[in-house]
């Protein structure tokens, strides 16, 4: 049985982005019910970002908006994209002179309503650049990176791409050095226990109490296998074995390292985990430089997390350590 905090179930998406742009009326406001807007866009003399996809999955993506990240989050019903005609207008409201990053996760409504935004944005003579995040290393090989699915790794493009923008870059070396992030990097997913949609009530997925699944996918999708039950430290080191090997990390280099809770683990949990992780990594002389611990990119009551590395030069972290002020990430 399906126990969630909710008024009408046709409501849920009206009524978090009305609570979000509430508790953060400092910060950003929603305009025409979905799109989530920085309020400094306005004055915005840079490259300004704009991402889209499916609700249900807070704080991201819509929690990331604010300065130094993302200027206009379009925000599509639970886990569904939105149309084509509200990113547009997301574009046209965002370009301010500079040119739009577009940023998008590698999943099928998501990617279409991004080629359909980006034919309109074209017709139109926007200077629209899109990135696509594709992280998830268990559902192809990297050079079938066009299969591989789109994780928490959105977030720190958000970052590293709002960060050269406050620099000064032009869109096409905010585009290329996004894009040079999130060719080096790499995500996978452990799940103790599945989440209901929080409009059917319907199950995403099902676990065994003594079973995990690793490389399931953000709304309970296949692509992974189910295993016994293992600790902390054996958890991180199958993972992290598989992410080194997919990136081919070498010892002396630098990372950043995210654990990610998909809803409702720990922070207990996902500290531990964190832990074993930058053990793990120094063991192999591998540095952690940068890192976000926390529930990132949720989906509802999933259970497990998502362990998420990517490589760090000065660079990357010049970028990293600018300004943001947005819902769920002050720095």
């Amino acid at each position: 049985m399906m126990k969630k905090f909710m008024n009408k179930p046709e409501d849920l998406t009206k009524e978090l982005l009305e609570g979000l742009a509430m508790a953060n009326e400092e910060i950003i406001e929603l305009v025409d019910g979905h799109l989530v807007v920085n309020k400094k866009l306005k004055d915005a003399d840079r490259v300004t970002v704009v991402t889209l996809g499916g609700t249900g999955h807070e704080p991201a993506l819509q929690g990331f908006v604010g300065e130094g990240m993302v200027d206009i989050a379009v925000c599509g019903d639970i886990f569904a994209a939105p149309g084509p005609e509200s990113c547009l207008k997301a574009l046209e409201m965002a370009d301010k002179g500079k040119g739009v990053l577009f940023v998008v996760l590698n999943h099928a409504g998501d990617m279409l309503t991004a080629k359909l935004t980006m034919k309109e944005a074209k017709a139109k003579n926007l200077n629209v650049i899109k990135v696509v995040t594709q992280e998830d290393i268990t559902t192809a090989p990297r050079d079938d990176a066009d299969n591989r699915r789109g994780f928490v790794g959105c977030v720190p493009v958000y970052k590293i791409a709002g960060g050269a923008a406050r620099q000064g870059k032009t869109l096409e070396e905010v585009a290329a050095i996004a894009q040079k992030f999130a060719d080096n990097m790499g995500a996978i997913s452990v799940s103790l226990t599945g989440a209901t949609h929080p409009v059917t009530g319907g199950s995403l997925a099902v676990l065994e109490d003594d079973e995990m699944g690793v490389g399931m996918g953000q709304h309970g999708e296949g692509g992974g296998y189910k295993i016994p039950m293992k600790t902390s430290a054996e958890t991180v080191a199958l993972l992290m074995e598989k992410l080194l090997k997919d990136l081919d990390v070498k010892k002396g280099e630098r990372l950043m390292c995210i654990v990610n809770g998909c809803g409702a683990t720990t922070l207990m949990e996902m500290l531990i985990t964190y832990r074993d992780s930058v053990l793990y990594l120094k063991e192999r002389g591998i540095e952690v430089v940068a890192n976000m611990v926390g529930e990132i990119l949720t989906v509802q009551e999933t259970g497990g997390y998502q362990l998420f590395i990517a490589r760090m030069d000065d660079e990357f972290l010049s970028y990293w350590d600018e300004y943001s002020y947005t819902p769920y990430y002050k720095s």
